[in-house]
């Protein structure tokens, strides 16, 4: 059997935690940032992690269990 590929795009997004959790960053925060809150710019830099309901899905994505 060839050895299976992780998918390059969420390889980049998500990072796992030290208890197997999926680590992510917030969306709008890429552009357009004139016309934002600062409060809102500065509560989207933190990391979040990816909801339970996602979270078999993006750990298949990586090839992880």
């Amino acid at each position: 059997m060839p050895k299976v590929k992780t998918k390059s795009g969420a390889k980049k997004r998500f990072k796992l935690t030290g208890t197997g959790k999926v680590k992510r960053k917030h969306a709008y925060k890429s552009h357009i940032l004139t016309k934002k809150e600062t409060k809102q710019k500065r509560r989207l830099t933190h990391m979040g992690l990816v909801h339970p309901s996602d979270e078999a899905r993006v750990k298949h994505m990586l090839n992880i269990g």
